[in-house]
């Protein structure tokens, strides 16, 4: 593995940084919301599932269900036919109930703001924790979803599989205040240009700064 902690490894993540802000000069999370619990129903439901089709189910769920009472009291099989078009339903409906059944119990049916308190309700790791703090409460997080995983991996960051791994990498390699927007340029660079099939390898802008695509052509040129 690559020393991360290096200057070339920092100057070169530096430089890949400097390409995603003038792309994503001010990355959002993509899923809508209004309030903290909004974001974290959200976030649970976004769980393999396009963000899109999230923000169509949850523009009629978050007008059933407007505090975490509201979700921990839901009768099971009806709030599983509510989220049903998110995919594997079931398992977000149990999470999602159970965490806000933790928020009403431990928090005064409040979402908390501090990873520790977040990451210890009922179907909440760590990526999930980190999408609320950095986008509602203003707290910087590195954010490992599949696209971050992906494109960390192809551009060098990290040689790491493991999520929480990933993150430590990264937040090694990116200055604090900037970990959530980092996060969030990957997430676009990731869906817009680097797929996970078909990547636009030709036009990337980042292509001199990813050993991958740098070696993929060249096995393509062979």
């Amino acid at each position: 593995m690559p020393d991360i902690n290096s200057d070339i490894a920092k100057d070169r993540s530096s430089a890949i940084h400097k390409v995603l802000k003038k792309l994503y000069p001010k990355p959002k999370v993509s899923l809508d919301y209004s309030n903290p619990l909004q974001l974290l129903v959200a976030t649970i439901l976004s769980a393999q599932c396009t963000d899109e089709r999230v923000n169509k189910v949850t523009k009629s769920l978050f007008e059933k269900y407007r505090s975490a009472d509201d979700y921990a009291n839901a009768a099971p099989g009806e709030f599983e036919e509510d989220i049903r078009p998110t995919g594997f339903y079931k398992n977000k409906a149990k999470s999602i109930q159970k965490c806000c059944a933790d928020i009403v119990l431990k928090h005064d049916g409040k979402v908390p703001g501090s990873l520790d308190e977040l990451t210890s309700l009922a179907g909440v790791g760590r990526k999930t924790a980190n999408v609320v703090l950095g986008a509602v409460f203003g707290i910087p997080g590195v954010v490992v979803d599949t696209h971050v995983k992906r494109v960390s991996g192809r551009l060098g960051l990290t040689m790491e599989k493991n999520p929480e791994k990933i993150e430590n990498d990264l937040m090694a390699l990116i200055p604090k205040k900037e970990w959530t927007l980092f996060s969030n340029r990957l997430v676009l660079f990731g869906r817009s240009v680097c797929s996970a099939k078909k990547p636009a390898c030709g036009g990337c802008p980042l292509f001199k700064e990813c050993p991958w695509g740098r070696k993929a052509e060249f096995a393509v040129n062979v």
